[in-house]
């Protein structure tokens, strides 16, 4: 995958054109005009203004912070400029912060060791307060892959209570191991990284917890297993939080034609974390299908033949609340009246990849895709084969927020241009950028800018969303067995296609 320099100037080409013209089946449905394409410029201007946004209320976007609130803002004044009708859909949220530091440390045996804060470990979101000095002890260490790791409460006989229990992450939510923690009557808790996944885990319990929660890299927690096992081992973690409930919000906007009995979801998640304003995660994501809606809604446009519902989700950070909220918040009638969700998380990452969700289940990893999702996957890599752009499969595990649309046996699909992962040689060679780093330096730091984007990689990635986006909204037929409905009498004629315009080259529960 591509890196290039960051403020490389962006590619002009209406790659948009382009995909409209290779995503759709014969008989096409209308090809837009190219004098009305979503070009890169216009994501970058809806990008400009989130950062402007950040800059001005305190460096971020978080849920339940001003500078979401006036995201919100923006993006219902683009909907309602654009000629839709945005809803606001309000939710309450647990929200949590870290009000100073955290301290780790090896107390016994000697020599201690203190621990460096973001390097050696961090506390994990939603962790209680408290200040700890107490034994270690490893919870079902498994010989080989995640075991079951702390996921039963079984894992927990014979813990000794008040001592610190270390779990490897793995089988299940950092919630439920907390839990059970909590249960066996831990005083605190240290979950340590995957064999192979370098650095931390990024996690979040997913609500409030009385007792701290750690995180470090497998390293670190391996030779602290080691340790305990052999006997002596006490460490120090100290940690002070703040946690409650806040509100946040989704935006919600339908185009104004197509069949509502079978609603093509777009959606991305508004919301940065605390620690900057997430110009890739996700203000890339917001910026393009805000983009492609205001291109599907423009006057004079072939309408839709299926309705197409454009969210924006609020609070995805704090364990994908919003989008969760949403989905609970329908009744059965109304979920079956959704044909698909296309997510789009991190699109433009500087050292990224051409992701495609894994939907067919062919890397044997994540969840089982419900059916229709290997469809959705096709569409995708179609596109991008057309164009000679190569693409990887994307792990399909329901951390984002397609998650609770699968949960519902609902097809997703989707494309992701990577996060805090390191970038192999093989993908380096195959797109460029720099092998042994990660596909986004700055994920979940104040330096996830403007100057963090990949303009040419998130340009093609804007292609595939209005692609598949078009594609979808004119049949879902591969993906829910919905068939094309005839044109109504005296509705437009679809277009001449117009020629392909190409440009060739190079988030966590648990």
């Amino acid at each position: 995958m591509r890196k290039l320099v960051h403020g490389a100037a962006p590619l002009t080409a209406p790659l948009l054109a382009a995909a409209l013209v290779a995503a759709l089946p014969a008989p096409a449905a209308a090809v837009p005009d190219p004098a009305g394409t979503v070009g890169i410029e216009d994501i970058r201007r809806h990008l400009e203004a989130f950062q402007e946004i950040a800059a001005y209320n305190g460096g971020d976007r978080a849920a339940g912070r001003p500078g979401y609130d006036v995201s919100v803002k923006y993006v219902v004044s683009q909907l309602k400029r654009a000629g839709f009708t945005p809803r606001v859909q309000p939710f309450q949220f647990d929200y949590w912060e870290e009000r100073t530091p955290a301290a780790f440390a090896r107390t016994a045996p000697a020599p201690p060791a203190t621990y460096r804060p973001g390097t050696d470990f961090q506390t994990m979101r939603y962790s209680g307060t408290g200040d700890v000095t107490a034994a270690a002890a490893a919870v079902d260490v498994p010989a080989a892959g995640a075991g079951t790791a702390g996921c039963e409460a079984a894992d927990f006989a014979g813990f000794p209570a008040g001592s610190v229990a270390l779990i490897q992450r793995g089988t299940c939510s950092f919630e439920t191991k907390a839990a059970n923690a909590q249960a066996a009557r831990a005083a605190a808790v240290v979950i340590y990284n995957l064999p192979g996944e370098p650095g931390q885990v990024n996690g979040t319990l997913g609500r409030p917890f009385t007792i701290p929660a750690v995180e470090t890299p497998h390293a670190l927690g391996a030779e602290l297993v080691r340790a305990a096992r052999a006997g002596g081992l006490r460490l120090r973690i100290r940690t002070d939080t703040a946690a409650g409930k806040r509100s946040a919000s989704n935006v919600i906007a339908d185009t104004v034609h197509g069949r509502d009995d079978n609603v093509v979801v777009v959606g991305a998640h508004l919301d940065s974390v605390r620690e900057g304003p997430g110009i890739n995660d996700n203000g890339s994501g917001a910026a393009t299908i805000l983009a492609v809606a205001q291109w599907i809604q423009r006057p004079g446009r072939q309408a839709p033949r299926n309705k197409v519902r454009f969210a924006w989700w609020g609070a995805e950070e704090e364990g994908l609340v919003g989008s969760e909220h949403y989905v609970a918040s329908l009744s059965a009638a109304d979920r079956a009246k959704l044909a698909l969700n296309l997510n789009f998380d991190m699109l433009g990452s500087p050292n990224g990849i051409r992701g495609v969700y894994d939907g067919d289940g062919s890397l044997g990893t994540g969840t089982t895709p419900p059916a229709g999702s290997g469809a959705i996957e096709k569409i995708f890599k179609d596109h991008y084969a057309a164009r000679g752009l190569p693409t990887l499969e994307s792990e399909f595990n329901g951390r984002s927020d397609y998650g609770p649309f699968i949960e519902h046996g609902i097809p997703a699909g989707g494309l992701f241009s990577g996060a805090e992962v390191v970038k192999t040689p093989r993908q380096a060679a195959l797109f460029g950028g720099t092998a042994g780093r990660p596909y986004d330096p700055c994920y979940h730091k104040a330096c996830d800018t403007t100057a963090n984007i990949d303009w040419r990689l998130l340009d093609t990635h804007a292609g595939g969303v209005a692609a598949a986006t078009w594609r979808l909204a004119a049949s879902t037929l591969p993906v829910n067995g919905e068939a094309r409905r005839a044109v109504r009498p005296g509705a437009a004629l679809p277009r001449a296609a117009v020629p392909a315009a190409e440009w060739r080259g190079g988030h966590r529960v648990r």
